[in-house]
């Protein structure tokens, strides 16, 4: 089913038993598979409503793809610093806000969570709601927006959604230090999150052997000689390589794509802290999982190769969690699951008659 409007979309809630929102299908993992639910695609409900590029806010119907909203921003010198993934593939507004998807970029903004002011959304119940604003100083009452990012469609079907962005940076240029050992790479990462460097994207990957770090600077022309430069003297005696220029948009293109997952291969987001890496990296390791930890270390995205069962126990004895986003629905959530018990009372108050899946 595709509704055409609103209001299309609030009688079919009301009138199916259940339903299931549907985007872009970039996001294979978190497709919610269930007896009685039926498929609701927000592709109808699509485009831009509202954008101011001096007040730096927007609002535009969920079923947006990414691509068009990051093409009109570029337009203007501006851009999500979320750095939303899987825009090439189809992702939509409201499937990144629902799945809490953001980028590597999220390291110097903030997330998805950061970004978004305001949503309007239909509930269990076929109630049009809106929470949140569209401009940035608006704070007033309970912070609903809040709990539809990672919410994966269980509050209710997103319609609109508003953003504040930020300007392009005029230029950028990436530090690029390999290390003999994965905790190596990790001591500089900490090291350089302690310094005063405005760094825009701070990533490690482990490699076959040792790791490479990957350090993101952006802004005027003119200023990113001297910040590279206190980068260089903060890793030390270390053999850096510098990229810029088209390769350098490239490769963090490629990085936000998430391009490096093998065909066929389930991918996980894992969120974690530096001090937990090295012992999470060992099990991944073991079982030949490709990795990269992202957003200073405080994420992993983890490519498994068959049954996700295994990566589940690892998760849970860990004390991690993980979420499903590419790969074979149907068990979206590993490891841990935190803050259930506050998630159900959310779901009870929104949609009390289980019209929109739980995964």
């Amino acid at each position: 089913m595709k509704p055409a409007s609103i209001e299309d979309l609030q009688e079919m809630v009301r009138s199916q038993a259940c339903i299931t929102p549907i985007g872009g299908g970039s996001k294979s993992g978190l497709v919610a598979q269930a007896d009685g639910f039926t498929p609701v695609s927000s592709a109808g409900l699509s485009g831009m409503l509202e954008y101011q590029p001096q007040e730096y806010t927007f609002t535009a119907l969920a079923g947006t793809p990414v691509a068009e909203v990051e093409t009109l921003l570029a337009e203007h010198g501006q851009y999500l610093m979320f750095d939303p993934p899987l825009v090439q593939v189809g992702a939509t507004l409201g499937g990144t806000v629902a799945a809490g998807l953001s980028g590597p970029g999220r390291y110097r903004y903030g997330g998805v969570r950061d970004a978004l002011l305001g949503v309007r959304f239909v509930d269990g119940q076929g109630n049009l709601v809106r929470a949140g604003g569209k401009v940035v100083k608006n704070a007033a009452g309970f912070d609903l927006p809040k709990f539809m990012v990672g919410s994966l469609g269980g509050y209710g079907y997103l319609v609109e959604l508003s953003f504040k962005v930020m300007p392009s940076p005029a230029a950028w240029v990436t530090v690029q230090v390999s290390y003999p050992t994965l905790e190596a790479g990790l001591e500089a990462l900490v090291g350089l999150t302690r310094q005063p460097l405005e760094i825009f994207a701070l990533d490690v990957q482990p490699e076959d052997r040792g790791a490479t770090l990957f350090v993101r600077l952006g802004g005027a022309v003119d200023s990113l000689p001297a910040r590279l430069e206190r980068v260089k003297r903060a890793l030390g005696d270390m053999q850096t390589d510098v990229l810029e220029g088209v390769g350098e948009q490239e490769f963090w293109r490629a990085a936000v794509e998430l391009a490096w997952v093998p065909p066929g291969w389930s991918l996980v987001k894992v969120p974690l802290t530096p001090s937990r890496v090295l012992a999470l990296d060992r099990e991944l390791g073991s079982h030949s999982a490709k990795r990269v930890y992202s957003v200073g270390a405080n994420l992993a995205w983890v490519a498994w190769l068959g049954e996700v069962d295994a990566l589940d126990v690892i998760l849970t004895q860990q004390e991690l969690s993980g979420l499903v986003i590419l790969g074979a629905a149907g068990k979206a959530r590993l490891g841990l699951r935190n803050g259930e018990s506050f998630a159900r009372r959310v779901k009870q108050a929104l949609d009390p008659n289980g019209k929109f899946p739980t995964l």
